[in-house]
């Protein structure tokens, strides 16, 4: 990130903090001149509501892309087909918005940091520092190396080195580190020091445990994130030698005593989410603030690999179908045309034609996800997710390995749970696909390389994880090379290879993206030396085109 362009004026983080400061319920918007907002007209506390609200926002509307990608969502038949993105050959200035974004969030949080420090807020700069871990953690695993250490300095490097993402990943922890401690601290703590805590915290309203959960399952993420797929037995040995000890971090969790995110207790917030003030999930995939269609709502349908037809086999099931999973009818709705049977379009399909325009595609924007329509809560980090990522890390021995088939089942529950299911149904569908290696985890895994078991967790955080957490899944697919769809007869992987307009040549979906342009207008010299970027390969600096913990 550029500092000179980006963030030399002070302007960009309180602008933003007035656009979207949510204080209070009824204080979701401000109308102040941004032109006389300056430094002393706000502090950390306002500012932490805002930031809060700009992060559900991300986490709802930044990854349209990488959802197509893994055949949760295609373009709609109804809208002209987009070259760059359909071809997997794009330029410095595609899908920019996670890397500005991004940073421009974790600069808010800076500012909170900073300031709450020196007032010895301590929940405060705790909540300040998590979720800047979260921005650096989204901007690595999409981009790899990145400004880091220097960046967030205001002028004071206006040309920001780029860090190794690995050291990034381990200063991350670091800052877990330092988030725990004063969340744990009587005195940084303390209402007296955290004035109005329970009002600007929309997510947990001060509660320092929910926030070491958090913190804790974040921390989790990241530990997972440098695991890959070689078992000897039933413990994990990793093909590359990481600089992180999973043992040492798995160690704090357990010291800190809070636990995860548990069943039940998603990161949510909701500043009063309305009609007139939606949720931002609503807002990008359903209706805006002013009662008009979403610009993505004719836009992105459901993907034919993910609700059927399947491509290579016209009239047969979905992803989802074939196991007969009832979610298929929480993640999407109905077409208008045929309102009791599901219908996709293949990724990337060149014609059209009426049977594939949007009032005959299934949506994206099913029940499960907005519940509540535009007041629904916007979600941060799902208890969905939290319990996968604990049934992975005991399948892989860094938690008790006997806890792996309990943990695995009450993820897939909650799953059901989380979006208006039962108990039933999902006990249904887990005797209901025995035998079947992306459901049933006590089964083998042929033909998908990866050990018994691992193949099922990363198949059903696929199932499970569809737009709640798309970069996870993203990230899985990575990491692990899952060979999606082996249980079920599908190709395997994303339905990439129904687009007929991709190059021979290309194989996969990319493996990480370009930095801006704008790096090479404006921070040039640092930028060109990670070398000349392959999105699909390894290379640049040290082979480092791939994210470190890319490894397969």
């Amino acid at each position: 990130m550029n500092i000179k362009k980006i963030f030399q004026n002070f302007g960009l983080l309180l602008i933003l903090a007035v656009v979207v400061n949510a204080c209070k319920k009824s204080d979701f918007l401000i109308n102040t001149q941004p032109d006389s907002i300056t430094a002393s007209t706000v502090d950390y506390k306002t500012v932490l509501p805002a930031s809060l609200v700009v992060s559900g926002n991300l986490e709802a509307a930044s990854f349209t892309t990488y959802q197509r990608w893994l055949g949760f969502w295609a373009r709609s038949g109804s809208f002209q087909d987009d070259p760059q993105e359909e071809t997997y050959q794009f330029a410095n200035d595609f899908r920019t918005g996670p890397w500005f974004n991004n940073y421009s969030n974790a600069n808010n949080y800076a500012f909170i940091q900073n300031k709450a420090k020196t007032a010895g807020a301590g929940i405060y700069e705790a909540i300040a520092r998590i979720m800047k871990v979260r921005n650096f953690q989204t901007l690595v695993d999409i981009y790899g190396n990145i400004p880091y250490f220097q960046a967030l300095q205001g002028t004071g490097f206006r040309q920001p080195k780029y860090d190794d993402d690995e050291e990034i990943y381990k200063d991350l922890l670091k800052q877990l580190d330092t988030a725990v401690a004063l969340l744990a601290n009587p005195v940084a703590s303390s209402a007296a020091n955290n004035p109005t805590i329970a009002t600007n915290d929309l997510v947990y309203q001060g509660n320092t445990t929910n926030w070491r959960r958090f913190a804790n399952t974040l921390r989790l993420r990241l530990v997972i994130h440098t695991c890959n797929t070689s078992f000897a037995g039933n413990v994990e040995t990793n093909s590359f030698v990481s600089s992180i000890s999973q043992s040492a971090e798995m160690a704090k969790i357990t010291a800190d005593g809070s636990g995860f995110i548990p069943a039940g207790q998603s990161a949510k917030i909701n500043p009063g989410f309305d009609a007139s003030k939606p949720n931002p999930f609503y807002s990008t995939y359903e209706r805006t603030a002013i009662g008009g269609i979403a610009g993505q709502f004719d836009a992105t349908k459901a993907n034919a690999y993910a609700t059927g037809p399947n491509p290579t086999a016209p009239g047969s099931f979905g992803y989802y179908a074939w196991n007969g999973d009832p979610r298929v009818n929480r993640f999407y709705t109905f077409p208008v045309a045929t309102p009791t049977v599901h219908r996709g379009i293949p990724y990337g399909l060149l014609s059209a034609g009426p049977v594939n325009s949007g009032a005959n595609l299934s949506g994206i924007n099913g029940p499960g996800l907005i519940p509540q329509g535009a007041a629904t809560p916007a979600w941060l980090f799902t208890s969905v997710e939290s319990l996968f990522l604990q049934a992975e890390a005991a399948r892989r021995g860094l938690l008790p390995i006997a806890n792996t088939v309990s943990l695995y089942t009450a993820a897939v529950t909650e799953s059901f749970l989380y979006l208006g299911l039962s108990v039933a149904q999902a006990n249904a569908y887990l005797t209901g696909n025995a035998t079947y290696p992306d459901v049933d985890i006590t089964n083998g895994s042929a033909g998908s390389g990866m050990p018994p078991g691992m193949y099922t967790i990363i198949s059903q955080k696929w199932f499970a994880l569809n737009a709640l957490s798309t970069l996870e899944v993203y990230t899985d697919y990575r990491r692990t090379n899952m060979p999606y769809g082996i249980g079920s007869g599908y190709p395997i992987g994303p339905a990439i290879s129904v687009n007929p307009k991709k190059p021979a040549s290309i194989t996969t979906i990319p493996i990480r993206m370009f930095y801006p342009q704008e790096e090479y207008q404006y921070n040039a010299n640092n930028v060109i030396a990670e070398g000349v970027i392959n999105v699909f390969t390894a290379g640049g600096v040290s082979g480092r085109n791939r994210i470190f913990w890319d490894k397969n």
